[in-house]
């Protein structure tokens, strides 16, 4: 009896593998339709997959929407933060501007030295044999533009106006030698250092800041900003001329002589301005010569 339902059991064990091996067989041969054993199992997995597919899309969003809300308060945190700083600022810059008129009410000078207006230019040429000298815009005397005019890029100040015709005009620039291509600077502090910016040493790439006495109250040191001063009587004051990167005394030893670095590219201009002085200065002719004339 033993070895019957053991041979029972081998039997069935032997259809059972016959059975694989025909089911593997048949779900691997090529048809162009499923059985309908695989049908129903397909079918039966789509739709638990259907089901559950929703849910967890949502619970994804749920999860993504928290990780983005976390993301924009933080933003908004920042953003309120840098909006009380701008209205700090815009309250501060207010202030002054209040003060500032009511300085000049009180001396009764309605003009400044650091008035003036822009006029927008394009470089349309530039020599290569003039590269470190001249540069060619195309505004000229139908625009406004006039001789002596100082011109700046965003960076800070790049020359003036050598010559001017009707529509055009040439711009000479800091770095050009020339004897009379200066002016008059000022590195402001507690007390203003003023000198002359003249000359332009090629090999350090820096302007020659000098005239500079040795009595002043406070030494120049590097990394002090150099502006315009205004006093030549052609260029507003306050234009961004360069930083001190050294300073030595001059070749007689009487003053001392810094080496300014220009805040503007001089060598990759095609969009710069013409400023435009709007205060008034008596003898404007003999200022010309003093400062950035003939």
């Amino acid at each position: 009896m033993p070895q019957f339902f053991y041979n029972k059991r081998l039997i069935v064990l032997l259809v059972c593998i016959i059975l694989l091996v025909a089911l593997i067989g048949f779900s691997m041969k090529d048809r162009s339709k499923l059985s309908w054993p695989e049908q129903v199992l397909k079918d039966t997995i789509g739709l638990f997959q259907s089901i559950l597919h929703q849910p967890a899309e949502y619970a994804a969003g749920f999860f993504e929407n928290i990780s983005e809300l976390k993301t924009t308060f933080e933003e908004n945190r920042l953003l309120k933060a840098r909006l009380d700083e701008y209205v700090e600022l815009n309250a501060r810059v207010l202030e002054l501007e209040k003060e500032n008129e009511r300085l000049r009410a009180i001396l009764g000078k309605k003009e400044s030295l650091r008035d003036y207006k822009l006029i927008q230019a394009n470089v349309i040429a530039r020599n290569p044999d003039y590269w470190h000298e001249l540069i060619f815009i195309n505004k000229g005397e139908q625009h406004g533009v006039k001789k002596n005019m100082a011109v700046i890029t965003s960076e800070g100040m790049i020359g003036k106006i050598k010559q001017v015709s009707q529509f055009t005009s040439t711009v000479q620039l800091l770095s050009a030698v020339d004897r009379t291509n200066r002016i008059s600077a000022v590195v402001k502090g507690n007390a203003d250092i003023f000198g002359l910016i003249e000359g332009y040493d090629e090999k350090k790439g820096a302007l020659l800041f000098k005239r500079i006495p040795y009595d002043v109250k406070i030494n120049l040191q590097e990394k002090q900003t150099v502006v315009t001063s205004g006093l030549g009587g052609v260029f507003p004051s306050g234009l961004v001329i360069g930083e001190i990167i050294e300073v030595v005394p001059d070749e007689y030893g009487l003053t001392q002589m810094a080496y300014v670095k220009p805040s503007a590219n001089f060598f990759d201009i095609d969009h710069l301005m013409i400023v435009e002085r709007l205060s008034t200065t008596p003898d404007t002719e003999l200022l010309e010569q003093m400062e950035g004339g003939i």
